[in-house]
């Protein structure tokens, strides 16, 4: 027997309708799909706007980029970015000239540990500069990432950064259809991405989205989305900047405003995407199914609490004994995979500029975390079969 760490969500069903509609020689491009596809996800996620994009990786990069073109960030402001976390999470700090606060994670949700967060907020880190004078980095901006769909303690997390003034930025990309006291995640920071990368929760190929409830935000993310134009942006915004810049209609065809890239999705994926979110209730339902599986195999206590809802991505393991259970999983031809990356701190494109960063619950989780496969096509049979095998080694 062979189980997979994911599965696809795009079934024959779907495939058979979009060979249908290219019949029809349809856009391919984004176009109304696109829109249609964002208006769709902003009504299931409770956001008022949202931004489809080519990944994950690159709705983190508008996300922070967006910040900056509104001139909440700028060049050498701190951000705290979770150790425990994905590449794409700290590399667009690292490249838009921002300073990374790495945070440790917590041992129960693996998101931030509260008190850890709580001192960065309040006291930054003191650095030496070339002259050796002692300068505090507080951040301005802070990145929260729901490891493996886990809800953290949102009301917490978000009274301190209201508190403080830090801008809460939320990385859902493994947390489609988690809650937290009934609110999905996604919703309670600035700005929140999701991916729709095959193995996620729903897939759309390839792709990516950026939620937000700022108008302000959401016309700046259309506008860098495509280069920096205003094609995708009101016509009140539109009709503001080529009031102050002077810029006639024809003009305005190849005019750019803000700072912008190209990653764009297409109306294809936005296609499939459409008939994903039909779906997304009922995978969410076999994942959290799946997790209370795990939990009663392996003798664990529930890791829901506070009236949240888990979509979980994947089963965390933390244990010494890591070496016998990937092991004897691989033998019996299960895909596991490392917890993330254990610790940013550790990683060498951070190492490179930085150096080492000690931190000791990311580092436990670097050298003993791994996850189980969870996904809507896995049974309890599949689960419990996992579960004796590695039972005992835990």
């Amino acid at each position: 027997m062979s189980i997979k760490l994911a599965e696809a969500t795009i079934d024959d069903k779907d495939i058979d309708e979009l060979v249908e509609w290219l019949k029809t020689y349809p856009r391919l491009t984004k176009g109304s799909l696109t829109i249609e596809f964002e208006d769709k996800w902003s009504n299931y996620l409770g956001s008022k706007h949202s931004t489809f994009v080519n990944s994950g990786s690159s709705a983190n990069l508008l996300m922070l980029a967006t910040l900056m073109e509104a001139g909440d960030l700028e060049a050498g402001d701190a951000v705290i970015v979770p150790a425990l976390s994905w590449a794409t999470d700290l590399a667009p700090v690292m490249q838009l000239g921002l300073k990374p606060l790495l945070c440790d994670c917590n041992t129960s949700d693996y998101s931030v540990d509260l008190d850890h967060f709580l001192d960065l907020i309040k006291n930054g880190v003191i650095e030496k500069d070339i002259s050796g004078a002692k300068i505090r980095h507080r951040p301005k901006a802070a990145i929260l990432v729901p490891v493996l769909g886990l809800a953290p303690n949102m009301e917490y997390l978000s009274d301190i950064c209201n508190k403080n003034k830090v801008i809460l930025l939320e990385d859902c990309c493994e947390a489609l259809g988690s809650e937290y006291k009934g609110q999905k995640l996604g919703t309670f920071g600035e700005m929140s991405t999701f991916s729709t990368y095959f193995g996620h929760h729903i897939s759309t190929i390839e792709g990516g989205v950026v939620c937000t409830s700022n108008a302000k935000y959401n016309q700046i993310l259309k506008c860098i989305r495509s280069h920096g134009w205003d094609r995708d942006m009101s016509q009140e915004y539109q009709d503001t900047l080529r009031g102050f810049w002077d810029v006639s209609e024809f003009d305005s065809l190849y005019t750019f405003y803000h700072a912008g890239f190209n990653v764009r999705a297409t109306d294809l994926q936005a296609f499939l995407g459409l008939r994903q979110l039909d779906k997304i209730d009922a995978i969410s339902k076999v994942r959290n199914e799946n997790l209370h599986y795990y939990l009663k195999y392996l003798d664990m206590n529930s890791i829901e609490e506070g009236g949240s809802f888990i979509s979980n991505f994947a089963f965390p393991v933390v244990t010494e004994n890591r070496e016998q259970v990937v092991k004897i999983l691989q033998e019996n031809d299960i895909e596991v995979r490392p917890m993330i990356c254990g610790s940013m701190g550790k990683q060498p494109f951070y190492v490179k500029k930085y150096g080492e960063c000690t931190l000791p619950n990311a580092d436990i989780i670097k050298e003993r975390g791994l996850y189980l496969p969870n996904h809507h096509l896995l049974s309890e049979k599949d689960i419990k079969f996992i579960c004796n095998l590695i039972k005992d080694i835990l």
